[in-house]
């Protein structure tokens, strides 16, 4: 899992998602899941801002998301 941001600066960007994007972060943490099966942080920051015409920030803050949440089921 890559460092992205301090978890302030994290948290602000994740909370405008919902503003800026029109959709909810559930909603992105979603697409994540059912997109391609891509191993590497940056690949998927790639492809999601490729796919979804997002700025760099928020798609890195979208799969930094994923990722934590994603760790957080393993340790369960």
């Amino acid at each position: 899992m890559s460092h992205v941001f301090s978890e302030e600066t994290h948290r602000n960007l994740i909370s405008r998602i919902p503003d800026i994007t029109g959709r909810q972060l559930t909603e992105w943490l979603r697409t994540v899941e059912e997109g391609p099966s891509l191993v590497r942080f940056e690949e998927k920051v790639s492809w999601l801002r490729g796919a979804h015409d997002l700025s760099y920030g928020h798609a890195k803050a979208i799969i930094h998301e994923y990722d934590l949440r994603r760790a957080a089921r393993k340790l369960l």
